[in-house]
């Protein structure tokens, strides 16, 4: 029997800003724990506003000085399949997962929940929307997303083996 597996879908509202952020940031961690084998990441939007679109230049810049490689990444939109194809649908706001619940079909295997109810400093807020503002609110959306970030993956580490769970440093 293959080792258990878990795919992971971030979503914001036009999968350019917050969820590839998300999605770039998790991708990351789960490589350097060397977990790509175990755990795959994706990002969508609640919306179909940038389908086929590269992220915010300004989210890809702010990424890049951090180490995250968000270039590649191109918006797409959650679809009734996905709840049936993912495990975890992380939203970045209480609007996100209000609009995931709503279309979320019978029996879907996606258990739904908010990207920050893993963070320890920020736990049960919503990550704020970058777009309007200046060069420090992309600042802020990673530091959020780091932090909750890491603790996602101690989370989907201990299910994927609880036997070899190790709690990583928290900032």
């Amino acid at each position: 029997m293959p080792p258990k597996r878990l795919v992971v879908l971030v979503v914001c509202t036009g999968n350019i800003c917050r969820s590839p952020t998300g999605e770039g940031v998790l991708r990351a961690l789960v490589e350097r724990r060397g977990l790509t084998d175990r755990i795959e990441v994706r990002s969508a939007g609640t919306h179909d506003y940038h389908v086929g679109e590269g992220p915010d230049t300004r989210s890809v810049r702010h990424a890049k000085q951090r180490g995250y490689d968000l270039a590649p990444l191109r918006a797409s939109q959650v679809g009734a399949a996905d709840f049936h194809a993912v495990d975890y649908m992380l939203a970045m706001d209480r609007g996100h997962l209000r609009i995931l619940r709503n279309m979320a079909p019978p029996g879907a295997r996606a258990r739904l929940g908010l990207f920050l109810e893993a963070s320890g400093r920020w736990k049960g807020e919503d990550v704020p929307d970058p777009y309007y503002g200046g060069p420090e609110g992309f600042e802020h959306v990673l530091d959020m997303v780091e932090e909750a970030a890491e603790r996602w993956l101690d989370r989907l580490a201990a299910e994927l083996d609880p036997g070899a769970f190790r709690l990583q440093g928290s900032r």
